[in-house]
């Protein structure tokens, strides 16, 4: 209802905030030494570690039956998925020999089968199939995976583009990125309005649609870009971002038991954080593989603009795939018609 819908849009605008100031504490860490990028989430993670022991509270939920981890099936989609990042990893270097770049593909797909074998005869899975016949809930984590994959892909090229071909500071570039952060104001504040009144389907579509329309504005970008003509796709991704990142949390539990919605939920997380590792990899394939050593200027910006085109498809696809789920609404609201009144004669 509108209360849970009010809490995931103060949850999206909270992760928004963690993400503005990741961009800022990131270019200043840099600025400072670029190892402290790596350490000072070590010592960030062990305070939020200690904050949560006391704060954190048991909900009271029941515990899972017992019967022990699904180990076999949790090593078999972890090793899926980062066999199936690897081979497009190895794009980045055709010269490498396409013998392993099939055969990591190839190793991803294998312990994909072997994943769906080990769930379907354990007696305590990891994940339960059935969950998947929940339409709403496939086309929320394609969604996902397509929507934060672009991002992803997307964020890295920018910043290839404003520090190797403009020169930028990591500062600066952190800073020029900040507007994307405005759904820490939307995201508690429209979108549960918007949700309330149209739907999250609707919501999240629109968002999508945003997000590729962002993605499409920067496809000319030049050598000498002011930042004003940067600023509409920052403020669309900051848009998109507060339509979009609330609801596909709602759209993945629609339909779903609330024992189920952890499961549900980590599913989604798991196509987040799948979905950011494919973007990322797919568009440093395409705009690494055509380059090689001293790179001119134009040519690292033709092969940036080629890569870009990686995200404008993900986004895409995303937002035909949320399409199906507008289809599937409207056909629910439909009311079947009336049959004629027949005629009799007396």
């Amino acid at each position: 209802g509108p209360q849970r819908t009010k809490a995931l849009g103060v949850y999206a605008g909270t992760a928004s905030g963690g993400y503005c100031l990741g961009l800022v504490a990131g270019g200043l860490l840099t600025s400072i030494g670029w190892r402290w990028v790596f350490f000072a989430p070590v010592l960030l993670s062990a305070l939020i570690l200690l904050a949560a022991i006391p704060l954190l509270k048991d909900s009271g939920a029941p515990e899972r039956p017992a019967g022990g981890f699904d180990l076999a099936g949790a090593f078999s989609i972890t090793g899926a998925m980062l066999s199936l990042v690897y081979g497009v990893v190895r794009l980045e270097h055709p010269g490498n020999g396409w013998a392993g770049t099939i055969g990591a593909f190839a190793a991803g797909l294998a312990l994909l089968a072997a994943f769906i074998v080990i769930e379907r005869r354990s007696p305590n899975p990891l994940l339960r199939l059935g969950i998947l016949r929940s339409g709403p809930l496939v086309r929320a984590n394609l969604g996902a995976l397509l929507f934060l994959g672009s991002f992803a892909g997307f964020q890295f090229l920018v910043t290839l583009y404003l520090q190797e071909v403009r020169g930028w500071s990591t500062l600066q570039t952190g800073l020029a990125m900040l507007v994307i952060g405005i759904d820490v104001i939307l995201a508690p504040t429209l979108t549960p309005r918007l949700v309330n009144r149209y739907g999250t389907v609707p919501v999240l579509f629109g968002g999508m649609l945003l997000a590729t329309a962002a993605y499409l504005l920067f496809l000319p970008v030049g050598l000498d870009w002011a930042y004003t003509a940067m600023l509409p796709t920052m403020l669309l991704l900051g848009l998109a971002f507060s339509l979009a990142y609330g609801p596909l949390t709602m759209a993945a539990t629609d339909g779903i038991d609330e024992p189920e919605h952890g499961l549900a939920g980590g599913l989604l997380y798991t196509a987040i954080q799948f979905g950011t590792a494919l973007g990322l990899s797919a568009v440093t394939a395409v705009n690494v593989a055509p380059l090689g050593d001293g790179v001119p200027p134009q040519a690292g910006l033709d092969a940036l603009r080629t890569a870009l085109i990686v995200p404008v498809i993900a986004g895409t696809l995303g937002a035909i795939i949320i399409a199906f789920g507008l289809r599937t609404r409207r056909a629910l609201r439909t009311p079947e018609p009336m049959p004629a009144p027949v005629e009799t004669s007396t």
